[in-house]
Order: structure tokens, then sequence, then C-alpha cells
């Protein structure tokens, strides 16, 4: 069900309380709790024509795909982020649980599966690697150890850090941040195998270990832990269900609506101008446009924190990428799919052929993500009856595609066309050798490029997860009230990539403006039991 309606068809009419820029999860959860907690009246303005950022899916006749969402976890019953889901929608959000095993890592020929539960991970892995049950009992403990620390050490970001307990200002530092993944594991381990099967999930996050904070990666595989889970109806429900928390209070929901500057008078964000002239006034604007596209375009060159402008010179962008979309006249129980995904590397050396790769896109590919939303979502029959979807994915660089950056979508010339088709074509080698089954069955192929992610999403190197994952990003400036008044952040840039970590980012941004009792409400904690919880991690090490 489609949410959200046409800037110019409709345009939002009477004053705000607050506007947000961009409508990925981090500024729907932002504008959710605050008209939910806040009573306030929420303009959301969304550059796209569907709502949700990468929660969004796009449509072809008879099909559906997500764009971002593969899986989520931390959302079973007693899931840390399940409460946040089930507040701000009254628990309209459904979950339908992945299978047990959740992600298979797959090195060359040889397959390696991970499975719900702390102990039963160990255990699994162990079958494998049994001379390493030491290592994988200590290994899980660091995990969700650091996780924790890291999860602490980000309320610091709620507001500058003498209004925050002291305990949680102090977990990001002492928390595995500023460490490279591969340098922490190694510390556990030193068998080889055993390392690319820990970080075979690099791609969640879009580093290999060597460049990669292990707190990142604690909070990945931490999040996991527990099993991982799809919207039922798939991603599009994010968007479905949070919206009308925002419309009972009188919110509006605006698409087709580009920011193109933030207002600044006597030094303070009071509105955004449009890209069509249009101007928008509130005494709170939130920015879920990343912190690139905030400080680096949005907020007037004049008025732009020093601290976050070096931010953005310390920083890269995360990784780009290119993704296969497959469609099939046929049910998954046909094609022999399930909810299972699959991480496929050519061997072990997850560093050098990323390094590879990125100086010789013809290169063998250093990772390869299949994903199966069809057969991941219980619903997908009801609105798709007799077929499937298959998504591949892989990583890119920005600059294989930049020379038609500024060119129009689906009007970049034969010169890009027959790029995109010789990655199209070998990806769907690849899907081949790995799922022979699906050979001659495929209905629908099409293939997204970096370019198509900043065109849709605004992300200005098609970057996939916002701000790098480096130890670097973990040591940035950044709060949720940024230094220019009535300008809030909110989102992944805030906190951590993916769904878990841009939600939080919301609760960070709503307990910035409403208050610190309503982030904890949200995340289902006390304020004391956060402490407790912050002293534990740090005597866990």
């Amino acid at each position: 069900m489609p949410v959200g309606r046409s800037f110019k068809q409709q345009p939002p009419k009477g004053t705000f309380d607050a506007i947000v820029i961009g409508s990925g999860i981090g500024g729907l959860v932002a504008a959710a709790a605050l008209a939910k907690y806040g009573q306030k009246r929420v303009l959301v303005l969304e550059r796209h024509y569907r709502l949700g950022g990468y929660t969004h899916v796009f449509t072809r006749p008879g099909y559906e795909w997500d764009v971002g969402v593969h899986y989520v976890g931390s959302v079973g019953a007693q899931g840390s982020l399940r409460p946040l889901f089930d507040r701000l929608t009254d628990a309209q959000l459904a979950w339908a649980p992945l299978p047990d095993v959740y992600d298979a890592i797959e090195l060359g020929e040889r397959r390696y599966e991970l499975v719900s539960g702390a102990k039963r991970f160990v255990a699994k892995l162990a079958e494998s690697f049994p001379a390493e049950r030491g290592a994988l009992e200590q290994y899980v403990r660091l995990v969700s150890s650091t996780a924790r620390k890291g999860q602490l050490g980000f309320m610091s970001r709620l507001s500058p850090p003498p209004s925050t307990p002291r305990v949680v200002g102090h977990a990001l530092e002492k928390s595995a941040a500023p460490r490279f993944t591969r340098d922490v594991l190694l510390e556990l381990t030193r068998n080889e195998e055993l390392l690319a099967v820990l970080t075979g999930q690099y791609g969640d996050y879009g580093l290999p270990p060597r460049r990669s904070s292990f707190s990142m990666h604690a909070a990945v595989v931490e999040h996991y832990l527990e099993g991982a889970f799809y919207p039922v109806g798939g991603s599009s429900q994010f968007a479905v269900t949070l919206a009308p928390a925002i419309e009972a209070a009188g919110g509006h929901l605006a698409l087709s609506a580009e920011v193109e500057q933030v207002i600044i008078e006597g030094g303070a964000a009071v509105g955004v101008r449009l890209t069509g002239g249009e101007e928008l006034r509130a005494p709170l604007i939130i920015s879920d446009a990343g912190l690139p596209n905030t400080f680096g375009r949005l907020v007037p060159e004049a008025h732009r924190p020093p601290g976050y402008v070096d931010a953005l010179r310390r920083v890269e962008p995360s990784s780009a990428y290119l993704c296969l979309y497959l469609g099939f006249k046929h049910t998954d129980a046909e094609l022999g799919l399930t909810g299972t995904n699959l991480w496929v590397y050519p061997d072990e050396r997850h560093d050098e052929n990323v390094e590879r790769f990125a100086v010789d896109p013809d290169a063998p590919f250093p990772m390869l993500y299949f994903s199966f939303p069809s057969a991941k979502d219980p619903d997908f029959q009801r609105r798709h009856p007799g077929r499937a979807t298959v998504e591949v994915i892989t990583m890119a660089r920005w600059e294989w595609f930049s020379k038609w950056a500024g060119s129009r979508w689906q009007k970049r010339g034969p010169e890009y066309e027959a790029l995109k088709q010789r990655f199209k074509d070998r990806l769907l080698d690849a899907v081949y050798r790995r799922l022979p089954q699906l050979r001659g069955r495929v209905d629908h192929a099409e293939l997204s490029t970096p370019l198509s992610t900043a065109h849709f999403s605004g992300h200005p190197r098609g970057e996939i997860y916002g701000l790098d994952s480096s130890p670097a990003r973990f040591d940035l400036p950044l709060r949720a009230k940024t230094p220019v008044p009535g300008l809030y952040l909110t989102g992944a840039d805030l906190a951590s990539c993916g769904v878990a970590g841009a939600a939080f980012g919301g609760a960070l941004c709503t307990g910035a403006i409403l208050g610190q009792k309503v982030m904890w409400d949200l995340l289902s904690l006390s304020l004391r039991s956060g402490e407790r919880a912050g002293v534990r991690g740090e005597r866990s090490q």
C-alpha cells in the first residue's frame, strides 16, 4: 500500500513543529517518535517518489524487490530493537524468522553455516574447527561486550557530554572502536580459514577485516546472534506502519520534494528551500540526508561547523555496489530456494580480493551476496502468486561510473549500457555456477549501479552505508543536536549502518529534542539499567 503524497499534487498546508529531510528509517523513526511522544506536527520531505530511503521497494510487472533491507536482527520476542518498532507502529510491523541457518559462508568449495543462538553458533562452527572451540567462545563473549559498549558509547551523541552520564560517554572509547577487526581477531586465533568465516559478513558493513572497526563488526555479528528476521509484506512495511503515527498528529509525508538548502537566519536553522524554489519553515530541522549531504551541500558554507567539515575530510564514504535483481515465473519451492543468505567468496583472502577488484574491475568478484526476498516473506505469494525473486550484490567503485554523473537516469548512453551489460553477464554467470537450477528460468534481470543509488538516494557517490565503517568514524564529534541551533541529525551516520543503526539514530535524535527519558523508553531501557549495563560491559573484558 503506497504511502505519502506528491508535493506538487498535494502540497502541505499549515505550520509544522519540525521538518525532516529524508524518509529513510532514521527520518521516519524520528518523525514518528516526535509525533507520538511530543505530539508534534512533522513534515517529512522525500526527494524520491517513494518513501523509505533504503527500505523502499521497486516494482516491475509481477514483481517487487527490496533495495536495502535483506534481513534484520534483534526483533524477535526478546530482541532489543523490537520495542522501538512495536511502540511506534502499535505492533503493526510483523516479522518472519529466517531459517535457523540465516547466513552461509562459502570460501571456494567450503561451506560454513551461522545458526541462531550464541551457544549454538559456537557449537556449529566448532564442528568444523574443533581445536578453536575456546577461541570461538571467547569471540562470542568479546562480540557481545563490545557491541554493548558501542551502543552505550553512541548515546554520548545524544547531546554535549556534560548532560550525558559519564559511564555512557566513556564506553565508546573503552570499546574496540579504534582497532581494526583483523587485529582484534588475531589475538584470538591464527587460523586464517576461521578468520575468514568470522568476518564473512563484512559485506553487511562494507569493509574487509584489515580496514573495518571491530566495534562495527561486533555490532553486526551480535545483532544476528539470536537469529534474523524479515518484515512480513516486504521492506515497504517500514514506511506503511510508521506513517500512521506521523499523520495522526497532523503530520504530512511529501514525495518528490527535494531539499536544496537549509535556511539559516540569525545563525539558526529556520527552514528549508526546495529545488523548485518553495520555502518551508519550522523551529526544528532534522536531517536524515547523511553527513556529507547535510554539511557538504545543504547547510550554507558560512554556517558549517569546523568540526563537522573536518569529519568529512577524515572519513570516506562507504563502498558503492552493484545489485542484480532477478525475477522468476516459478515459486521458491519449485526453484529449490530458501531464505538462507549466501555469502560467496573465492577464498579466505578477503582484503586481498577486495584490493584486487578495486584496481581491476575485470578481476574475480571479491564477494557475492545472494538474497532470496520472496522466500523470506510469507506474504509474497499472496501479492505475487507463482513468482520468486533473487538479488545478487557485489562491491563496486564510484570511479568506474563517475564519468556519467549528472546524466539522466535510463538515458546515459550506449557506453554506459555496455558497461552495465558486462557486469550483468558476469553476475548471471556467477548465479548459474552457484545455482545451476536457475539457468534458463530467468524471466526478468535488471542491474543497478552506483549511479542508480545516487539518483534515488541522494548519496553523492552511490554509497550504501553512509560513512565508512573504519575506526576513524567512531572518533567523529557528531551529536544529534548540532552546533547550528535548530538543526539536528538522525539516521545511520549519527550511529551505525543498517536498519538498526539508522533506527537507533532516530531514537538519539528524539532524545536530544524531547529529553533522554523518551529515548530510553523507545529502547525499552531505564537510565539506571543502562548505567549498570555499561559497568558490566567494562568488567567483562
